[in-house]
């Protein structure tokens, strides 16, 4: 089981296309990107902030 992300971490990421704020959702382990429609994934306590990792949202 992956460790939890630090949510001041988290916090002071931003989305690597639009450069918005990020939501960060738990239960997927992903932050959310609402302005680029994408979700990057955090595997192991670690945001993988790669447009190429990304899934896309609607």
């Amino acid at each position: 089981m992956s460790e939890p992300a630090d949510r001041r971490m988290l916090e002071a990421l931003v989305c690597p296309v639009t450069h918005a704020v990020l939501t960060y959702d738990p239960d997927r382990q992903e932050l959310v990107s609402k302005a680029a429609h994408l979700a990057f994934p955090i595997r192991d306590g670690i945001p993988v902030m790669l447009v190429s990792e990304a899934r896309e949202t609607e």
